[in-house]
């Protein structure tokens, strides 16, 4: 379910958990460095405890603002320099 992490930003079209660290996302005035994939679950992790998984250690992308500004429902979201 959407923001069942507390996700900042759900994005479609990219294979995430693949992209390389230090990646640079574009979207409006917006960029975004991929700065870690994966982190490890706490041990109080409600959706391990939940359903027996978490995709967090396997699927978390953490990244840096370089440039901040808005971003809505729908913009376009792409990889710097293509």
């Amino acid at each position: 379910e959407s923001g069942a992490f507390g996700e900042n930003l759900i994005v479609e079209g990219y294979d995430l958990k693949n992209i390389p660290v230090e990646t640079v996302f574009k979207c409006n005035d917006v960029v975004l460095e991929i700065t870690q994939i994966g982190k490890q679950c706490h041990n109080g992790c409600e959706i391990f405890k939940k359903m027996g998984d978490c995709i967090m250690p396997r699927e978390g992308i953490f990244a840096r603002v370089l440039h901040g500004g808005t971003i809505k429902p729908g913009d376009e979201i792409v990889i710097k320099g293509e």
